[in-house]
């Protein structure tokens, strides 16, 4: 997929996060890259192309009056592992979506434990929605 495809995606992700939690973003910045440094991946204690996405940063809920003048948080999403671990363009959609809103998770300091129950009760919500009803933001299949 072309990268600015990808990116794209990542976009339509942020975008379809609620507002609540969207509005809630600052100081935050979202990068798409091919896959993760060798550094990166052996300090998070994975391989390049285990890591889909990492956060970088002081979570939300961390931060205090100090917290000023700072770099901006990173959200890095690695496209090359993603689309490894997956066969179609709308399973590629579908695995940034889940990735961008993990990662968003950290930002505002929910643990990885935390995050893989949200990401189960969501999985499982959507096995037991009609498979003709559809999602936010999508559109039925052309027939």
């Amino acid at each position: 997929m072309e990268v600015e495809r990808f990116s794209t995606l990542v976009d339509e992700a942020i975008a379809s996060i609620p507002a609540a939690f969207r509005d809630k973003l600052d100081n935050i910045t979202v990068i798409v890259e091919p896959i993760a440094s060798s550094v990166l991946a052996r300090d998070m204690g994975h391989n390049p192309w285990g890591l889909l996405g990492v956060y970088q940063g002081v979570p939300y809920k961390q931060r205090g009056p100090w917290y000023g003048n700072v770099l901006p948080d990173r959200i890095l999403i690695f496209q090359k592992p993603i689309e490894q671990q997956v066969r179609t363009a709308a399973e590629v959609r579908k695995l940034v979506r889940r990735v961008v809103i993990h990662e968003v998770g950290h930002y505002f300091g929910l643990s990885d434990d935390a995050l893989h129950a949200l990401e189960r009760e969501a999985d499982e919500a959507e096995a037991r929605r009609p498979a003709n009803e559809e999602g936010p933001g999508e559109s039925p299949s052309p027939q």
